[in-house]
């Protein structure tokens, strides 16, 4: 993956850089030493390492702004990171950039009930909201798979989902507000603990724009009370194809379950093999949970059931106690782990509209075959955010290239069937010499001029998003 040559005047600065950094930072706030700063060469697109100039790690928004400030003067690009779970590049540094890390910054400001926000410093851990409210009956929707480490911070960045997304949605549409500090050191409100704010959409603008227009630094997200009960079912099918035509009958009947997880044959082997769940050996699984009050539990698992029923499963089980369903989610939760435990892998985050699932998956099947790359599934089939696993070997010469060029190609059938190239990973750098696959010249132009708006001098996290041709003038200006 090519990254733009480090501007050699930053990197003969350093000291003076560092020097200043330090005059407004804490000591144990800023480090610059080689042996220091590699552990955050990369995220968790770990095929791709670049140790970064300096890495900073500031506890309040007003450290922040002082940090950029001093950065947009001295022409020092930046790369925002939140805990660098990243799977997409988009927090990979470069050799001139200071990594401003918001991992000190995980304090809760304001609890919210009879209005449903809560308030907080965005270096606090996804899980973690949910955390600081379950006590009083409340949750924070969004459940990233890496929720128990992934920042809020990166959650807006990347406007993370999660498996139930399905009925919450994802990030955008529980973020009611950001303070957020662009590069010259200004720092914005935008939005706020109500439901809309006037003018321009520029919370819409800010949630998802990967670092790209500034550093969000407090967030105001929707908490929502915990519902009465929820209860899975597992499903297992001979068929990918029928299991993604089984998720298309559900959406189609109406039914609006909290999460409709999807495995297949490679994912279920490995994660039993890790997890030992329980799960049936079969060519597809799925997961379906819903919620609500034991009657509204009853009656949609039964529409749902029959449904699955009528596609012939191998095997149908509801969890009848919070023990089942806990092992129902065992696997699913693990899957990632498990997967890494045979092999190197890239993860992918295409999404495609549901009724294309049948012909996608199988279209994967025959593609992993041209390859001779092996590839598990495992995503959000509800919304059509896919995830397929390309199994690699890092250690093979050629390897990664192959694996990355079979990676594009998927994400190529996902924008022709009608979906995009990301749904909840971001572009990033993986992404970003393919966003010419979705979007016209005009359509990243325009993109580009909001860039331009916030950040004049293009350094925050520099030649990822934008295709570097597209970019390039810009970068240069």
């Amino acid at each position: 993956m090519q990254m733009p040559l480090p501007n050699a005047g930053v990197l003969s600065r350093k000291d003076q850089i560092v020097a200043r950094l330090a005059a407004v930072l804490p000591a144990d706030a800023l480090m610059s030493d080689i042996a220091e700063t590699r552990a955050y060469e990369c995220d968790a697109l770990t095929a791709y390492r670049c140790p970064p100039l300096a890495v900073v790690l500031p506890s309040t928004t007003e450290q922040v702004a002082a940090v950029l400030k001093i950065c947009h003067d001295m022409g020092v690009p930046v790369v925002p990171r939140g805990s660098g779970t990243s799977l997409a590049g988009g927090a990979l540094p470069t050799a001139d950039c200071v990594i401003l890390g918001v991992a000190r910054m995980t304090q809760v400001i304001e609890t919210n009930y009879p209005d449903r926000y809560i308030r907080l410093q965005t270096g606090r851990t996804n899980l973690s909201v949910t955390g600081a409210v379950e006590a009083d009956g409340f949750f924070y929707a969004p459940d990233p798979s890496s929720q128990l480490a992934c920042a809020i911070a990166g959650n807006i960045a990347m406007n993370s989902g999660g498996a139930h997304c399905l009925k919450y949605g994802v990030t955008t549409n529980n973020l009611l507000g950001v303070t957020l500090v662009t590069m010259d050191g200004t720092v914005m409100e935008i939005g706020g603990a109500h439901m809309d704010a006037g003018g321009l959409d520029l919370l819409g603008v800010i949630c998802g724009s990967e670092g790209q227009l500034g550093v969000v630094t407090e967030a105001t997200l929707r908490i929502l009370p915990k519902p009465e009960g929820a209860r899975p079912v597992l499903m297992g099918y001979d068929s990918s194809e029928v299991a993604g035509q089984v998720v298309t009958d559900i959406i189609k009947a109406g039914i609006l379950p909290v999460a409709i997880e999807f495995m297949d044959r490679p994912c279920i082997e490995a994660t039993e093999a890790f997890a030992k769940a329980g799960y049936p050996i079969c060519e597809a699984l799925l997961i379906v949970e819903v919620e609500g009050s034991p009657a509204e539990i009853d009656a949609q698992l039964a529409l749902i059931m029959q449904i699955a029923r009528s596609h012939n499963p191998v095997e149908l089980r509801e969890a009848k106690d919070a023990d089942e369903a806990g092992r129902i989610w065992l696997g699913r939760k693990s899957a990632f782990g498990a997967m890494g435990q045979i092999n190197d892998y890239m993860c992918l985050d295409g999404t495609i509209p549901v009724s294309a699932l049948p012909y996608v998956l199988r279209r994967i099947g025959e593609m992993s075959k041209e390859y001779g790359l092996g590839v598990g599934n495992v995503f959000h089939a509800g919304d059509g955010n896919m995830h397929p696993l390309i199994l690699f070997d890092a250690n093979k010469p050629g390897d990664l290239e192959l694996c990355e060029a079979f990676g594009a190609d998927i994400l190529r059938l996902c924008v022709e069937v009608g979906g995009c190239l990301t749904g909840e990973h971001g572009v990033g750098i993986e992404k970003r010499d393919l966003m010419h696959v979705q979007f016209a010249p005009a359509d990243l132009e325009a993109q580009m001029a909001v860039k331009d708006v916030f950040d004049p001098a293009w350094l925050l996290n520099a030649a990822k998003v934008f295709p570097l041709d597209s970019s390039a003038p810009r970068r240069a200006a």
